[in-house]
């Protein structure tokens, strides 16, 4: 149904895509794998009409088609869910659905229509989301399902689904998936984008690999396995994925008592100690995002006390929480983390300007050594420090925002969601660096949907439900059922 032959594309001091070829058949899922700039992000948007290629042809059902922009993919049945949400917050649920083809004519719109039209979409897909609903009010899990009923409402018969699972719950998950097959039994090729390669077995039937913006090799999933496709993908093995050493956890540096936002986070009491690892675990939902707000200063009228090495503070605004050696690495570094369109130093180093801004002088040489440590620290593949962070891929961006708040040398570190659309070796990367930061005394606070690295990175999980802690399992102890046993009850 879709063949892409000898894909060139090159952006300055960049060589994204050189001869990708790739095909995808009808029915099927095909999933694209890579490591963080790999290409694959570059060769879907060339699909979906945002790039022009350079070089190559690409063809559907045979022919031979020119594809120069978005109408022109979706004209020939292409539609995309973009790993990073492209939804305008302050517009409704169906607005957004038929942004572009608005029902009505001339100068007016059938808002009751389309609203009605939408909700017949959410209905017929088991979705629990009201159309009138406006989209900044949505969790990101919903706006994610809004963003597949947008692109299924196309009636495509090619669908491209970048990271689609990276922000949904397990439960979420098993629905996409019912929803793919759905798809697939009609008819529709699906091409799947994700880090997880635990969801390849059960949804995917090929899967091509890209490294260094070529391409690598295609497989039927049955006939390969985990770490010949990591090894293919990295160029080597990962022989540990994991890197944890575990330590005798030194004094109390951070205890929160009855955190509560007055919306998702209701009453959370924790303690964190020097040199240890906590995890968060729970349902999307839970409140682990929110409570974490509520110790950085973010909620405005939050309530509930924190402790600081002994020492109870007032943290009002995150200058005051920084004030205090705290840092969050927050789960949407689209909406709240990144400056896109400023380069990979203004990024790196936005917090810590006083360490080379005195006075009217700037130190350049001093911005350029910092951001050059964490670009080396953190393995980040950008062309030059100059570059604009918008044109990273995404698990580079990640790294640039984990590496801005390590600049502040924080006593503790919020992570949240910290792996969120990184591929495989920079999320091991990212684990021997965490772990190599609570050797040396810094303690970490971790949120993450994913239970085996919360499992396998943390020292303690606090297990959230319905904005309450529902226990602590020590990492002796933890499991995906008794962490599901407590974050359902």
């Amino acid at each position: 149904m879709l063949k892409m032959e000898h894909i060139h594309k090159r952006f300055p001091g960049v060589y994204a895509l050189n001869d990708v070829s790739y095909e995808l058949r009808a029915g099927e899922v095909h999933a694209l794998l890579g490591e963080n700039g790999a290409g694959k992000s570059t060769l879907i948007k060339v699909l979906g009409g945002i790039y022009t290629a350079d070089e190559g042809e690409i063809y559907i059902d045979g022919n031979k088609v020119a594809i120069n922009g978005v109408k022109d993919a979706q004209n020939n049945g292409i539609a995309i869910i973009h790993q990073e949400l492209v939804l305008v917050p302050y517009m409704t649920v169906a607005e957004n659905i038929f942004l572009g083809r608005e029902h009505g004519g001339g100068m007016f719109v059938n808002h009751k229509k389309m609203t009605e039209d939408a909700q017949a979409l959410l209905d017929a897909h088991e979705m629990n989301i009201k159309a009138d609903m406006l989209i900044k009010d949505l969790t990101i899990a919903q706006q994610q399902m809004v963003e597949i009923v947008k692109a299924i409402s196309y009636n495509s018969k090619i669908l491209v689904m970048d990271e689609p699972t990276s922000s949904i719950s397990d439960k979420e998950v098993a629905f996409l998936f019912k929803t793919m097959r759905g798809l697939t039994a009609k008819g529709v090729g699906i091409v799947y984008i994700s880090h997880k390669m635990s969801e390849l077995e059960e949804i995917c039937d090929r899967v091509t690999i890209m490294r260094d913006g070529q391409y690598v090799g295609t497989k039927v999933v049955k006939e390969t396995n985990k770490d010949d496709l990591i090894a293919m993908m990295v160029g080597r093995e990962l022989t540990n994925y994991y890197t944890r050493d575990y330590l005798e956890p030194g004094e109390v540096v951070l205890k929160c008592e009855h955190i509560s936002d007055g919306k998702m986070a209701k009453d959370v009491s924790f303690e964190v100690h020097k040199g240890e690892i906590v995890g968060f675990a729970g349902l999307v939902g839970a409140g682990r995002s929110e409570a974490m707000k509520c110790v950085f200063g973010l909620t405005k009228g939050s309530t509930g006390d924190v402790y600081v090495k002994g020492q109870k503070v007032q943290i009002n605004n995150p200058v005051e929480a920084m004030k205090n050696g705290i840092a969050l690495v927050p789960e949407d570094r689209k909406l709240e983390g990144l400056y896109r369109v400023q380069s990979v130093k203004f990024n790196s180093t936005i917090e810590i300007l006083d360490q080379f801004i005195h006075g009217v002088s700037v130190d350049d040489r001093k911005e350029t050594e910092i951001t050059q440590n964490y670009i080396d620290m953190m393995a980040t593949k950008t062309p030059a420090q100059e570059q604009v962070i918008g044109n990273l891929s995404g698990g580079n961006q990640q790294k640039v925002m984990i590496s801005r708040w390590l600049a502040t040398n924080p006593d503790i570190l919020i992570l949240d969601e910290p792996t969120r659309g990184v591929d495989v070796g920079a999320k091991s990367e990212i684990y021997a660096i965490m772990n190599e930061l609570v050797k040396k005394g810094m303690s970490i606070i971790m949120i993450s949907s994913e239970l085996p690295e919360i499992i396998n990175m943390s020292d303690r999980v606090y297990v959230m439900a319905e904005g309450v802690v529902a226990g602590c399992l020590d990492y002796t102890e933890v499991t995906q059922e008794s962490i599901m046993q407590l974050a359902a009850n």
